[in-house]
């Protein structure tokens, strides 16, 4: 079975690692750890405070997806599975799809950042995106509500 983690540095990441090493997953399975890294320009004060160009800026982004993906490969490696990482230069809807369907994923677990209302119409639900889009099985990790989100 091949498991397409897709991952940010978000505390939801946390909790679809954990939700992973929870599960018995067949013997002969591979998980590939994914993170994707949107190209964007950076702003004046971007420049301004890091006082570096934005070849750099983009440099230290891939740099800081690497050591992301490296290090929830390395909390994987006690399943025993062959774990291997990835790091994408897309939007997380798009990087996510295509990985999926040029690995020939058979399952991608991805966490919810749980937003609604105005800002899911603003910035997207990548979730929504995925499960709407993916060649395969999608499984959204969701971080229990605690009791003070909770109606009475």
């Amino acid at each position: 079975m091949k498991i397409l983690l897709a991952v940010d540095d978000s505390s939801h990441s946390q909790d679809v690692v954990a939700e992973v090493l929870a599960r018995p997953w067949p013997s002969d399975s591979s998980i590939r750890v994914l993170t994707a890294i949107a190209d964007y320009p950076p702003t004046a004060v971007e420049f301004v405070l890091a006082g570096e160009t934005a070849g750099t800026i983009q440099d230290e982004r891939v740099e800081t997806a690497k050591e992301l993906t490296s290090r929830i490969a390395e909390s994987l490696k006690r399943t025993g599975l062959t774990i291997d990482t990835v790091v994408r230069h897309a939007d997380a809807r798009a990087a996510i799809v295509d990985e999926a369907k040029e690995w020939g994923a058979d399952l991608i677990v991805m966490g919810s950042h749980g937003h609604t209302g105005v800002k899911r119409w603003l910035i997207g639900s990548v979730a929504q995106s995925v499960v709407a889009h993916a060649p395969c099985s999608v499984e959204v990790v969701r971080r229990p509500a605690s009791t003070a989100d909770r109606p009475a």
